[in-house]
């Protein structure tokens, strides 16, 4: 007798079919959606962010062609000094790059950034060596480029954070890109500290100097650049055996860099 083949197919295992994988920006939105709280509280935080981009946006754009007459670190140095009880006068003049001598100019490129003309804000070489020699426990060594000082002193506050890091590279970058370096080196050269209440090339020159910044002799720009790591710690008006060094060691950078034809952006 043959044997029945026929299968009843209710009978039959039917396959189940397995849930579709979700990738993570979906398990992210399926999760905000079941959480009220959680997507409102990422809906304005999404708001704020784009409202704080438009702003700084808008602000980097107007500094790129207003003066830029006060910084966070001004006010703070004010401040310091009010609460001290010590002359809290500000010393600041600001001049277009076109009436500052390019001797100033070639100074703080040689003292500061010597790749200032060639990178796009950030000296990944440098932040690398200086990230070496922290770990080995010496003395915390910076690595920060003209841009990132200017992105630090025009639009951030006082301080370390992460969150002042990431801001920091992002006005970093926004500079770069409106700014160019012209404007760049402008702006650092009339609101960099260089010295004790005094900030920019043409106070600091008028004050030390007697004269103004379009005035500056190579020496003179060099020993103002010589003082910008500590301008509160050494003088230019009395400066130290080291202060004297290093003002001949930059001397010496501005020398091989080639003299102000290095400046051609």
């Amino acid at each position: 007798m043959a044997k029945n083949t026929f299968r009843n197919p209710q009978h039959e295992e039917q396959p189940q079919n397995e849930p579709a994988k979700l990738n993570a920006w979906q398990r992210f939105k399926a999760f905000r959606e079941r959480q009220p709280i959680i997507r409102f509280i990422i809906n304005k935080l999404f708001k704020y962010i784009l409202y704080g981009i438009g702003v700084s946006l808008v602000t980097v754009v107007l500094l790129k062609f207003v003066p830029v007459w006060i910084t966070p670190t001004m006010i703070d140095r004010k401040i310091t000094a009010i609460a001290e009880g010590r002359d809290s006068e500000i010393h600041s003049d600001w001049e277009p790059y076109e009436n500052i001598s390019k001797e100033a100019a070639l100074a703080v490129v040689a003292s500061e950034d010597q790749l200032f003309p060639q990178h796009y804000g950030f000296d990944f070489g440098a932040m690398w060596g200086a990230f070496r020699h922290n770990l080995k426990g010496k003395k915390i060594k910076g690595a920060s480029t003209i841009s990132q000082q200017v992105a630090k002193n025009v639009f951030l506050w006082q301080g370390r954070s992460y969150v002042r890091k990431v801001l920091e590279v992002y006005f970093t970058f926004l500079i770069e890109v409106i700014w160019g370096k012209e404007r760049i080196l402008e702006v650092y050269l009339n609101v960099a500290e260089m010295g004790k209440m005094t900030f920019g090339v043409e106070a600091t020159s008028l004050r030390f100097y007697g004269h103004g910044a379009k005035s500056l002799t190579r020496t003179e720009a060099a020993r103002i650049a010589a003082v910008l790591p500590s301008p509160n710690r050494f003088s230019i008006a009395n400066p130290s055996g080291y202060v004297q060094r290093r003002t001949n060691f930059i001397v010496r950078q501005m020398r091989g860099l080639g003299g102000k034809a290095y400046l051609k952006f």
